[in-house]
């Protein structure tokens, strides 16, 4: 797990963690000898001050997570790392310090502290982090960055001078009996007392409550004060969009932690159902899957923008529900990188609701609901962004019962992991798809992340694959197609090469000086374009089919073989 906000400003980093939000590995040789690329370092430093900060431990080897026991570092190496990050950044600060890792090899904690304004580099580049990459920010989007991240974060602000007397003790006694009893919580920590706690957790500083101190633990009062405290609606239409019934939160009675249960508990369309047929019997399937719908909610809590004012709408329609989130997503991560990219907004209120188990660890909110609603023959959920909102879209039919047969019985087997579950539920609810089709439904950037989505499923007989490259094509044996019930009428979609060009000079037979779009048509529409497009291309290379004119003027016709030249003669 990522290190917290509060762990990036303070302490050691954990070397076993994986590289993310607030953490990075650097090779020794960024910062030594004639290869040494400190700019690429001061890039990396720059993404994390415009950020909550972060550690980079230089000296140790992407891959690994310590040094090598022999690495010894020199004594000077540090002034000189401090030294160059302050000549090529602009309003970034760095602590580098030596460090002896338990098997005798020295490495360097750089801690990167969060910048006060925008940081860039010396020659006006800016870069920030987004899970574990750098990415450079351009354009529009570096005015963006300046409005979003103010000098002091505004949960951290003491607008509104609210004494810590005057906080709710009915919310501060439920507040701290959850965290006593939370299990992601260190023992040291629910040793504290209240006051302590509170200081720990960023909801008071000095005699006052901050924002986030008053949005989770103030009076309804005043919470209304805050003026971006969230307000809920959640809206009924029927199928010809015509508004049902309504129910809105809008009192301020309720912090965000207690919103996310009374939504759950009030709405009655949440708990409905419906049957489907299991054999010789019948299976309630529940019309939203909870674990859904809470992190949706959690989600437009905890990512909305806190300094604008907007209320969060659910939206429940006959097939669906979209929940519509003033603001738009946080800078660096867009609909087409959900999946992956991770950057907390609020992170007081994300660390407040992580560690009361409100929600999944940073990042994993998204592929908790791809799972989940794969997995029980739903289509996965659908993210746009609007000019000042953020609408997700979950299904509410099942498409494919039988998927959730088939995810069962191989997670019972196999124990699966999440990333198999989403693969394998994704190919059984179609004809299976292409490298880049897949590529592209999971947002990877590059084709060979597929594998890591598919390994195991091809090794375990789960998914099979065909063609090579970027025209492999993955799907579900259909022996397990048809033992789940999702035997579906048989397509063209994995037709073998060779019968595909039997198919194709049939058609040109039948249908001379044809385009490639006909043929495509007639052929078969469900068959990838980019196969046909190939087999068109061997039978011209072998000589059976004759091509005339260029691009989209070009036009096939059969060659025909001698034995029918001999019948037409007879």
């Amino acid at each position: 797990m990522s290190l917290r906000p509060r762990d990036a400003d303070s302490g050691r980093a954990n070397l076993q963690q994986d590289e993310g939000q607030y953490f990075e590995r650097k090779s020794l040789r960024y910062v030594t000898g004639l290869s040494a690329d400190f700019p690429a370092l001061a890039q990396d430093c720059v993404a994390f001050a415009n950020g909550p900060g972060g550690h980079i431990l230089v000296g140790i080897e992407d891959g690994q997570t310590e040094p090598p026991p022999d690495q010894r570092i020199d004594a000077g190496l540090l002034d000189r790392i401090r030294r160059r990050i302050g000549e090529l950044t602009v309003n970034v600060q760095v602590l580098p310090e030596m460090r002896q890792h338990g098997n005798d090899g020295e490495y360097v904690d750089l801690l990167v502290s969060r910048s006060s304004g925008v940081a860039s580099t010396s020659d006006g580049r800016y870069f920030l982090r987004v899970g574990d990459e750098c990415r450079p920010i351009v354009g529009d989007d570096v005015l963006r960055l300046a409005n979003e991240r103010p000098a002091m974060p505004w949960e951290t602000m003491t607008t509104l001078g609210v004494p810590r007397s005057s906080a709710d003790t009915s919310k501060v006694a439920r507040w701290m009996a959850s965290i006593r009893a939370s299990d992601r919580v260190k023992p040291s920590v629910k040793e504290k007392s209240t006051s302590e706690m509170l200081d720990h957790y960023g909801l008071a500083r000095g005699d006052v409550l901050t924002n986030l101190g008053v949005l989770l633990l103030g009076t309804a009062a005043d919470r209304a004060k805050l003026g971006t405290a969230p307000v809920v609606q959640a809206i009924k239409y029927d199928e010809r969009g015509v508004k049902v019934s309504k129910h809105v939160w809008d009192d301020y009675t309720l912090s965000p932690l207690e919103l996310i249960d009374a939504i759950w508990d009030e709405v009655p369309d949440f708990r409905e159902s419906y049957e489907l047929p299991d054999g010789m019997f019948r299976s309630k399937v529940p019309a939203f899957e909870e674990v859904v719908v809470r992190e949706l909610v959690v989600n437009a809590l905890v990512h909305r923008p806190y300094t604008q004012r907007g209320d969060i709408f659910l939206n429940l329609h006959p097939d669906r529900l979209e929940v519509v989130n003033p603001g738009r997503l946080p800078l660096g991560v867009t609909p087409r990188n959900i999946l992956h990219a991770s950057r907390r907004r609020n992170d007081g209120l994300a660390r407040v609701f992580h560690d009361l188990k409100l929600m999944e660890r940073e990042g994993s909110g998204f592929d908790l609901m791809y799972e989940r609603l794969l997995a029980s023959g739903r289509s996965a959920p659908v993210a746009t962004e609007g000019v000042d909102s953020v609408h997700v879209v979950v299904s509410r039919r099942v498409i494919q019962p039988g998927v959730i047969r088939l995810i069962a019985d191989a997670d019972e087997k196999y124990q699966l992991t999440q990333r198999e579950r989403i693969a394998l539920a994704m190919l059984a609810q179609g004809e299976g798809l292409s490298a880049a089709e897949l590529a592209a439904k999971l947002e990877l950037d590059e084709l060979s992340a597929v594998k890591d989505w598919t390994g195991r499923l091809l090794e375990l007989g789960l998914v099979l694959a065909t063609g090579r490259t970027r025209a492999t094509r993955y799907f579900v044996p259909p022996r397990l197609l048809l033992a789940a019930g999702l035997d579906r009428h048989t397509t063209l979609t994995r037709v073998q090469p060779h019968r595909l060009e039997a198919l194709i000079l049939e058609d040109l037979e039948r249908f001379p000086e044809s385009s490639i779009s006909d043929i495509h048509r007639r052929v078969g529409s469900e068959i990838p374009s980019r196969s046909v497009k190939r087999a068109i291309d061997r039978l011209v290379a072998e000589g059976r089919v004759n091509a005339v004119g260029e691009r989209r003027w070009r036009r096939y016709r059969a060659v025909p073989s001698i034995d029918q030249g001999h019948k037409r003669g007879r």
